[in-house]
């Protein structure tokens, strides 16, 4: 599984992230490719988190059943339902939000291994910071797909 910590695939997704143009279509989904960045922002904010987040009751029950599965090399079927957090449906801007999703990833792989929160996933529990850096690759490349990138 690839691991956005390598510098190789993060190289990757900063060039796919740079081909995405606002009138990308997408494949599969309801989110246009604006909000699907500020989802993407979203995601980010919780191995970058320096705080601990609240544990969702539902998460505690079933999280570490399917957790193997956002880091496993089996890809993601499409429209997966999204947690209500991480659901977007305001209007937002293209540039701004590319501009911030790359700097969150820029912020992630510079964290490295050693700087990502050390708190457990709100829904799917603890994550070794290799499980971050796959699980945030996987999830990135999942919504590039979507937009053709």
């Amino acid at each position: 599984m690839k691991n956005l910590f390598d510098p190789t695939v993060y190289n990757e997704v900063k060039t796919r992230l740079g081909s995405l143009h606002p009138h990308s279509a997408r494949q599969w989904g309801k989110m246009d490719i604006a909000q699907m960045m500020a989802h993407c922002k979203a995601t980010f904010m919780v191995p970058l988190s320096k705080k601990k987040l609240p544990r969702s009751f539902l998460g505690r029950l079933l999280g570490w059943m399917i957790k193997s599965k956002l880091y496993n090399d089996v890809p993601w079927k499409k429209n997966l339902p999204t947690a209500a957090d991480f659901v977007i449906k305001d209007v937002r801007d293209f540039d701004k939000e590319r501009n911030e999703l790359t700097g969150l990833v820029d912020a992630f792989y510079k964290a490295g291994p050693d700087g990502i929160s050390k708190y457990p996933h709100p829904f799917f529990g603890s994550f070794t910071p290799e499980q971050w850096g796959q699980s945030m690759y996987k999830h990135l490349d999942h919504h590039l797909q979507q937009f053709g990138a």
